[in-house]
């Protein structure tokens, strides 16, 4: 299932609200869709109930479900099946009667967002450009770093370009939205806590990182300001519940840059999962980024984006992520 975070104006506003892809072109209201039933049930209130049951917002209804947020989806599912048998049509909407639809960042609020360093071939290539050896201890944990959690934006959103920096790259990663609750979670168990895999853009302000860096520290500024994640999240089990290779590109002016496999991770999901739960809290809502993969960034190729530019970064069987880089903002 393809899941987004869909927006469309309306007369008291732009409305956002979590859709549910019932084709590649039809987008199922969630909670619309629950109000209805509610409604055709006779229950007292149904808009109240269905805010409870299945809330417009993916993080609440994550935080919601848990253990069940994949099968209540498979059960939306199949209610819209039945409703539209019967003639109920207002709950879901096709992309070509709403060409003013919009789709945000499909994880509404993160609780938590870390972001690893597993690909081996971009980790290397990073040291070869420092002219130092990958340190022993990249081989013995899987190390990431904690980033910021409100800087993220979705497909077709202008890439804020901070005053502060001159030199900006993208970052080509495949991320995964975690949808339950653990501490100590061992990689066997990693099918009851993944909820779905999306695109992640790791946007990098490059120069300030290299500061942040040297210090050995960070990064920090070099990275908060903003992340891009998208277009949909696809549920784990359109892939049996079972990690997934998958090919990943990225094209910057229609021109290819980065190609690689979501499965050249030297790290499996379930050894950093259980790595970042060790005696610590993972939630349902926190997101997390596999690291760049090989040629995955514009630092391993010497080559760096400019205001204007198109970037488009794709993942095979979850689709493509899309982004203008914005113009350098003026400092106060």
């Amino acid at each position: 299932m393809k899941v987004c975070t869909y927006t469309r104006p309306s007369p008291i506003g732009v409305l956002k609200r979590l859709g549910l892809f019932f084709d590649e072109k039809t987008i199922i209201d969630v909670n619309l869709l629950w109000q209805t039933e509610f409604a055709r049930k006779n229950f007292f209130d149904p808009e109240k109930r269905a805010e409870i049951f299945a809330p417009k917002s993916l993080a609440q209804f994550l935080r919601v479900h848990q253990d069940a947020s994949i099968p209540m989806l498979q059960d939306t599912l199949e209610l819209y099946k039945k409703l539209s048998k019967e003639g109920v049509t207002h709950c879901a909407f096709h992309l070509y009667d709403a060409p003013d639809t919009r789709f945000a960042a499909p994880l509404d609020e993160i609780a938590m967002y870390r972001d690893f360093y597993a690909h081996e071939k971009h980790v290397k290539k990073g040291f070869e450009k420092r002219n130092e050896a990958v340190p022993p201890a990249w081989y013995e944990i899987p190390a990431y770093y904690k980033g910021g959690n409100t800087g993220f934006i979705g497909q077709d959103d202008l890439i804020p370009w901070p005053y502060y920096s001159q030199q900006l790259d993208y970052e080509l990663e495949l991320g995964v939205v975690i949808g339950r609750d653990g501490k100590n979670v061992k990689a066997k168990d990693i099918k009851k806590h993944i909820f779905g895999f999306t695109i992640l853009n790791d946007i990098s302000a490059r120069d300030i990182q290299r500061k942040e860096m040297s210090i050995r520290l960070g990064p920090a500024k070099g990275k908060d300001w903003c992340s891009i994640m998208g277009p949909v999240i696809v549920t784990f089990d359109e892939f049996n519940y079972e990690e997934p290779n998958l090919l990943m590109t990225a094209s910057v002016n229609g021109e290819e840059w980065s190609r690689g496999q979501s499965g050249d991770s030297h790290y499996s999901w379930g050894e950093m999962i259980e790595h970042m739960g060790m005696e610590e809290w993972i939630r349902a809502t926190d997101f997390i980024g596999s690291g760049t993969v090989g040629t995955g960034c514009g630092l391993e190729l010497d080559k760096w984006i400019k205001p204007g530019d198109m970037l488009e970064l794709s993942i095979e069987r979850i689709g493509t992520l899309k982004n203008i880089v914005g113009t350098p903002n003026k400092k106060d």
